[in-house]
């Protein structure tokens, strides 16, 4: 259908079922209201579907995200035997009328590491069978369960050691801010030389110059690619192109089989949420009454930055399991109704790190599926004349690893408090120490020797870079002794500026954290 019969025909309809070639915008979604309840993506992606406006209308989205893990699998490695034997060049130069054997002597597989960057559904299928290949399996994942892994009979590294291991590369990760070209000259640099490299996950998380570079320079042997940062590529891009570059045009869910299980998934999908059942696969949560979600959405907002915060903590060889959730309220237990706080924590944590949407209707899913036990504690609060639902959000990481070693509490976990104020979410306790700063922008977490001038010499480093400082704050174990200095800015800075700060002799360490 064009947009313009879809516009005309949606207000029919109860259900509508798309591909990524239908954009179900806000006008769509409001052509329909009054009937269409449901939106089902016969897929993963869900980018064509505008979620806000769905949510607002009152409608579930719904999309299927299992049924081409097993194609997606195969097509992997499929690209890694085809690349390390040169099939697609031997092929091209055979049927041009080339006999050159000497020319496309490939290499083994067997014995050799494969690094699987993202141990999901489709990186641990992977893994499965390339140690059907006689292959030694690393993987780097921070959600994936060791015991999972160890199943497989994969070792799970961190990204550092994984592409320094590795004689392939195998990318299965989702495109997020923090996955963006995350393959870029930095990380080439510190790959064996001769690397090979299989993308079948999201173009975007390879900087494409940056790997053109590496293989000019024989720093990356071959690289086997099915996605691209935009698709279709044009007609004259250089790793299309490339000689040493094998490329499908995003075949990784393209098997009948695997067609013919998305479209039963989706059906099953929308059948039951037309039934009113809560699915697993839904991606946006169901309309909360507006008088529970006016005096909730400080506090919604307060858990999801402090859940962001905490993932940001932790150092990136650690994988998340233990997560503990105390809410400090002065009101009766059975009048604090904590799923969606807890959905929001799960949410900061996951998000930042997948491609997964997480709300009320898929939270608890989403966190048993990655391995993370929530635990949730009520902490009573002596004021009985508090009109606030709460007090404070403690979030709580165990048996992790951080980043930033102020964040540590006495009991060796990764602490931060928050509440609202004036309406407003605010960090108040980072590890041992209190500051109080608002969670909006972002931040710039100093541990120092507390000692005079030291917010000057930040503020004026800062200042010197045009970055503008909202607020500041210090917090301190004891006079003299330690501090931590919690800075809030508007943008973020540069790689240069944190370097200037982190080369002020009394700063011990620093970290910068996007809210």
């Amino acid at each position: 259908m064009s947009p313009a019969e879809l516009l005309a025909k949606v207000a029919q309809f109860d259900a509508l079922i798309v591909r990524s070639g239908t954009k179900v915008t806000r006008e769509v979604l409001e052509a329909g209201r009054g009937r269409l309840r449901v939106v089902g993506r016969a897929g993963v992606g869900i980018d064509n579907v505008d979620l806000q406006a769905s949510t607002e209308a009152g409608g579930l989205v719904v999309n299927a995200p299992t049924a081409n893990t097993v194609a997606a699998a195969e097509h992997g490695i499929a690209l890694l035997a085809c690349m390390a034997r040169n099939v697609s060049q031997a092929d091209a130069a055979l049927k041009a009328g080339k006999w050159q054997r000497a020319k496309y002597v490939g290499v083994s597989l067997v014995g050799k590491t494969l690094a699987i960057m993202g141990f999901g559904k489709v990186g641990s299928e992977v893994a499965r069978r390339a140690k059907g290949l006689g292959m030694h399996v690393i993987a780097h994942d921070p959600y994936a369960p060791v015991d999972k892994a160890r199943a497989i009979g994969a070792e799970l590294v961190s990204f550092e050691e994984a592409i320094a291991k590795a004689d392939f590369i195998s990318l299965h990760m989702p495109l997020t801010p923090a996955t963006s070209k995350v393959f870029n000259d930095e990380s080439f640099g510190k790959m064996k030389t001769g690397v090979r490299i299989v993308n079948v996950a999201r173009g975007g998380v390879i900087d494409e110059d940056a790997l053109v570079r590496a293989l000019d320079s024989g720093k990356v042997a071959q690289a086997a690619l099915d996605v691209f940062t935009v698709e279709p590529p044009a007609k004259d891009n250089k790793l299309v192109l490339h000689e040493n570059v094998t490329v499908t045009p995003h075949l990784g869910a393209s098997t009948v089989e695997a067609q013919e299980g998305v479209a039963i998934e989706i059906a099953e999908a929308v059948g039951g949420a037309l039934r009113g059942e809560l699915t697993a696969t839904a991606v946006n949560a169901p309309m909360v009454p507006a008088e529970v979600m006016s005096e909730l959405a400080p506090y919604v907002s307060l858990a999801e930055k402090l859940g962001r915060l905490a993932v940001q903590l932790v150092a990136g060889e650690s994988g998340i399991k233990g997560v503990k959730v105390v809410y400090t309220s002065a009101r009766d237990p059975d009048d604090l109704d904590t799923r969606l706080l807890r959905a929001m924590v799960t949410k900061g944590i996951v998000e930042p790190v997948s491609s997964t949407f997480v709300n009320l209707v898929n939270a608890d899913y989403t966190a048993k599926q990655r391995g993370l036990r929530i635990a949730e504690e009520r902490v009573s609060h002596d004021n009985a004349a508090a009109e606030a639902p709460l007090e404070s959000i403690q979030v709580r990481l165990s048996h992790v690893q951080s980043r930033f070693a102020g964040a540590i509490s006495d009991g060796g976990d990764i602490v931060v408090v928050g509440r609202v104020k004036y309406g407003v979410p605010h960090l108040t306790v980072v590890g041992p120490y209190e500051v109080d700063v608002s969670l909006e922008g972002n931040l710039i977490l100093c541990r120092q020797g507390d000692q005079p001038g030291m917010i000057g010499k930040v503020g004026n480093i800062l200042g010197k870079r045009n970055v503008n400082v909202s607020f500041m704050s210090v917090g301190r174990t004891s006079r003299g002794k330690q501090a931590i200095m919690a800075i809030g800015v508007d943008e973020e800075p540069d790689k240069k500026t944190l370097e200037k700060i982190g080369a002020i002799p009394a700063v011990e360490e620093f970290v910068f954290l996007e809210l």
